[in-house]
């Protein structure tokens, strides 16, 4: 047992207090071991370990890495025990996180059980094998509808891809399978119990590697209603939205989402997880319609954690933000778990264009982020928000995110490859240090990042980076509290939290404010005498 594996008496487990950096590991660095093919691999983040180390975090999340045939960049796995020969060898995993250990940094993988890729050898069987056979049994295979002089040539319900157009396809032989994402993306049928045995396999593999935990990707997924009856719409059941639209919205009636017997799946898991020596842990990313639906997931015996995603909803508002902490408290109370917090992900707009772009939307961002920093629970960064870096404006001719790929802006959506530019390390031109050679990585970089490279920002006070370094580092010194302790005021554009002794001052308005009386631990921007617009700060004393 390793000193990271020992309990610690008396103390909360790591995970419930950690700051966790998410690495899209195509667009985090390129070793360049496998050629010059401008794609990040693991060998690239394993050298960059030291940077994330420096800038304080506590852990990172590395989105998947597996074998694939990459048509949505790894959500389609086609071999959950093996690294895709893009990203490297599984002796290079087992470097990156014998490495990260070293440094002190846990280390989460991306897991994606709600389907597989169509190239995963279980749906090559299954289009082999022929209706009725146990090979099917693993996916949704159903008959279709249609009239009786077409019969089944109409899919077997209404229900649309999260990426657009219907979510079954038919196959040579006359039936359909369901795919809630993309067409290389089928549906696991999670009632047939070899799925869950699968799965269950699945964790040890990793865990025997010694990783400390897992992302659980689309986790209110899994289960659908067994009728797999019709959706009852209140719009158009022709209209598509990728994900970015449909993470938003609310529907009254969701037979293919959030299932009870899904928490049955996450029971087995927490006991594998508990079987294990250290303080392993998983975090749902699950996208519910109520607060109380979302706690479920975190119940004391079922996941560790599970995304919040109100914050990155909210707007730019003092009340839109304490309705945010106080909501995230109110709904984890029963179940005692702890909340978590995420401004940026792979899916969404980068909060600093979310928040207006340029120099206010980044003043906005550093506020924001600085100000969820000082609340009890973990806090998810998305690599590259501490550059600073804004969504890129990508080309439709560089644009490969599949939810762009199937309507091609038929809905008005670009997709998501504007927050997956690879980030910038160094240098004035691309790659900017991303990896070897010259010229742009697998999405072309602005011509305009050259003071945005990790080189040009360190050791600039006023920069962006620095600004998280401190803001880290002062989140290391704050006391041990629980959501009971904490305390949310609104006065106009005002928003006040105080912990611990900590009170931190958020100004959303227009105008400065007078900055009451204490000592500056970290602000996001200048404070001298008063608080200016679309400014946090952290003040003890007083």
């Amino acid at each position: 047992m390793t000193a990271r594996d020992e309990p610690r008496s008396g103390e909360a487990p790591w995970w419930r207090d950690a700051v966790i950096y998410q690495i899209y590991v195509r667009s985090f660095a390129d070793s360049g071991t496998r050629g010059v093919d401008g794609v990040g691999d693991l060998p690239g983040i394993t050298s960059r370990l030291p940077y994330l180390r420096d800038l304080g975090v506590d852990a990172v999340w590395i989105t998947p890495f597996y074998t694939s045939p990459q048509h949505d960049h790894g959500y389609d796995v086609a071999d959950y025990r093996d690294i895709d020969p893009l990203f490297g060898t599984l002796a290079d995993a087992d470097t990156l996180v014998a490495t990260a250990h070293d440094l002190d940094l846990r280390v989460i993988v991306d897991l994606v059980p709600n389907h597989t890729s169509d190239e995963h050898a279980w749906f090559r069987a299954a289009l082999a094998a022929g209706p009725g056979s146990p090979e099917r049994a693993r996916y949704l295979f159903r008959d279709g509808r249609g009239p009786a002089d077409a019969p089944g040539s109409e899919p077997p319900n209404n229900w649309q891809s999260v990426f657009g157009g219907p979510a079954w396809t038919r196959v040579a032989d006359g039936q359909w399978y369901l795919h809630l994402f993309d067409t290389t993306q089928p549906d696991l049928d999670w009632r047939n119990p070899e799925v869950g045995d699968m799965f269950a396999d699945v964790l040890r593999f990793w865990l025997d590697r010694d990783v400390d935990g897992f992302r659980v990707d689309v986790a209110h997924g899994l289960y659908k209603e067994a009728s797999l009856r019709d959706q009852v719409l209140d719009e158009d059941p022709a209209t598509s939205e990728p994900k970015e639209s449909m993470v938003a919205r609310t529907l009254r009636d969701e037979p293919m989402w959030d299932q009870p017997e899904v928490h049955d799946v996450y029971r087995r898991w927490h006991e594998v997880l508990a079987s294990y020596p250290g303080e392993r842990m998983n975090v749902a990313e699950a996208w519910t319609q109520t607060p109380a639906s979302m706690a479920k997931f975190v119940r004391p015996d079922e996941m560790s954690q599970a995304f919040n995603f109100s914050w990155l909803l909210a707007d730019w508002s003092a009340q839109a933000f304490a309705d945010v902490v106080t909501g995230t408290f109110e709904a984890l109370a029963d179940v005692g778990a702890s909340p978590t917090w995420v401004l940026s992900n792979h899916d969404v707009i980068r909060h600093t264009t979310r928040y207006g772009g340029g120099p206010a939307g980044l003043a906005r961002a550093r506020a924001a982020t600085l100000t969820m920093l000082a609340l009890p629970g973990s806090s998810y960064l998305y690599q590259g928000e501490e550059l600073g870096l804004e969504q890129v404006d990508v080309a439709p001719e560089d644009r490969q995110d599949p939810s762009w790929l199937r309507h091609r802006g038929a809905t008005g959506e670009v997709g998501r490859d504007g927050c997956r530019v690879p980030i910038p390390w160094s240098g004035t031109s691309a790659p900017y240090g991303f990896g070897p050679g010259e010229g742009q990585p697998w999405i072309p970089q602005p011509a305009d990042w050259a003071s945005l490279t990790a080189q040009a920002q360190t050791g600039d006070d006023g920069s962006t980076l620095e600004f998280y370094r401190r803001g880290l580092a002062a989140r290391r010194g704050l006391p041990a509290t629980t959501a009971e302790s904490v305390r949310v005021d609104v006065d106009g554009d005002l928003l006040t939290i105080t912990r611990a002794g900590l009170r931190v001052l958020l100004n959303c308005g227009e105008s400065a404010l007078p900055l009451p009386p204490g000592d500056v631990v970290v602000a996001s921007g200048p404070v001298d005498g008063e608080l200016p617009a679309c400014t946090a700060v952290w003040l003890t004393g007083q």
